[in-house]
């Protein structure tokens, strides 16, 4: 699949689109417009289940809620895999301050203006297309759980190990399609406009597998909720 050449991500000042996904952590499903003119929310537009840093990720998210909550802001975790298999995989690895939704098909990705990265032999053209050298010469660096900074590709190899997580069907569909997929967190205010961002797009990869600034976020978080 080519990657898109237009899109990109939603800055401070925009206005964020609705989505209607598939709820995981409840029934039913949950839409955007459903906050909007109630309460501020942190959208976390996540890859899927697959991805070894996004389930590093989305476990610090949900550490985090309960503060965000105090403040008066929501916060929605969307990640890409397939209803069932979320749901099995929380229901095996509960995070009981986790609001979060499926949405195999990446539109939520695509609407924040997220490009899904395409790899290639030898041509880079950040954020739509990355060369395999490229991405061996990217560093991840998890002090608590690699041995030391290592290109991604190994690195996830040995976190799956350590988290004993095995690729389902359900998985490789989505890798086959979305093993690229930038990520992003968006701060909305009541009115659905944007405030703050952090994302994998900016400066060629430099935030890749990154997490934001918590003291950064939090600030955000204090503006918006007054």
């Amino acid at each position: 699949m080519s990657a898109r050449s237009d899109l990109v991500p939603l800055q401070p000042g925009d206005r964020a689109p609705n989505v209607v996904l598939d709820a995981i952590t409840q029934e039913g499903k949950i839409a955007l417009d459903d906050f909007r003119g109630q309460k501020p929310v942190l959208v976390a537009l996540f890859r899927g289940l697959h991805c070894a840093f996004c389930r590093r990720h989305i476990a610090a998210q949900a550490r985090l809620d309960p503060e965000l909550r105090e403040k008066g802001v929501e916060s929605l975790t969307v990640v890409n895999t397939p209803i069932e298999r979320a749901r099995l995989y929380f229901r095996y690895h509960p995070m009981p301050n986790l609001l979060a939704a499926s949405d195999p098909e990446r539109a939520s990705h695509r609407a924040f203006g997220l490009p899904n990265l395409e790899f290639t032999q030898d041509e880079t053209n950040w954020p739509y297309k990355v060369s395999m050298a490229a991405v061996k010469d990217m560093r991840v660096d998890i002090p608590s759980e690699l041995p030391g900074p290592m290109d991604p590709i190994t690195a996830g190899e040995i976190l799956d190990k350590r988290d004993h997580y095995e690729l389902t069907e359900a998985d490789e569909q989505m890798m086959a399609t979305g093993h690229g997929q930038l990520v992003g967190q968006f701060l909305l205010d009541r009115q659905g406009i944007v405030r703050w961002s952090f994302t994998e797009v900016p400066e060629g990869g430099r935030y890749m597998f990154g997490v934001p600034n918590p003291q950064e976020l939090m600030s955000a978080v204090s503006q918006v909720a007054q």
